[in-house]
């Protein structure tokens, strides 16, 4: 581990200085952190799992908790090994659990309890009453996400009701691949939040 202190990297200093900003509110931090790790998290995503599509979920979600938990990093060590950490911890459980529930709208959202909070926005074959309940998640879903602030309000709906790539959102909008990826960390996260509390609704 490289802890720091005198001996601090140029690296992990940079590290430092975009995690306070993070902390801040600063996208363009979070972006940054984002840019300068995804690629290597990726590649370790792939060595454990061996599937593309699975190692970036669990690339997209390792960031997530970790920015979700920036009050909890502590400099005693590198920013890198406290990510690292994160998303190993978090890859492990994956496999472990041999399923998804990460980021689709079909399988639900994984909160820090291991509970899955999310709905099926897509529709399938479904019995009348089946096809009842399915049309209320939806409205009560869409609900919950016009709460949400305009810029996240947007991403939720084109990553998942009209599921288009984070390439194409990024396009549309104009906006850095890092950044869209980063702000629907975010996004999700306050949707999350809010789908725990009315579970019960949905």
């Amino acid at each position: 581990m490289e802890v720091v202190g005198d001996h601090l990297s140029d690296k992990a200093r940079v590290d430092l200085v975009l995690v306070d900003q993070a902390r801040n509110g600063d996208q363009a931090a979070y972006a940054q952190l984002m840019d300068r790790y995804r690629e290597s998290i990726y590649f370790m995503m792939m060595k454990m799992v061996r599937n593309s599509d699975d190692a970036d979920d669990l690339t997209i979600e390792a960031f997530g908790k970790a920015f979700s938990r920036l009050d909890q990093y502590s400099p005693s060590f590198a920013f890198s090994t406290w990510l690292f950490k994160i998303a190993s911890n978090n890859c492990i459980d994956f496999i472990r659990k041999k399923r998804i529930k990460l980021t689709s709208m079909d399988t639900g959202y994984t909160n820090e309890d291991g509970e899955s909070v999310g709905i099926d926005a897509r529709s399938d074959t479904r019995d009348p009453e089946e096809h009842i309940i399915h049309n209320q998640k939806v409205k009560h879903m869409r609900q919950l996400v016009s709460k949400l602030k305009p810029r996240y309000r947007e991403l939720i709906e084109k990553r998942y009701f009209e599921e288009l790539s984070y390439e194409e959102i990024a396009e549309e909008l104009n906006l850095p691949l890092g950044t869209v990826k980063a702000q629907l960390f975010r996004a999700r996260d306050f949707l999350a939040q809010m789908m725990e509390q009315t579970k019960d609704a949905i």
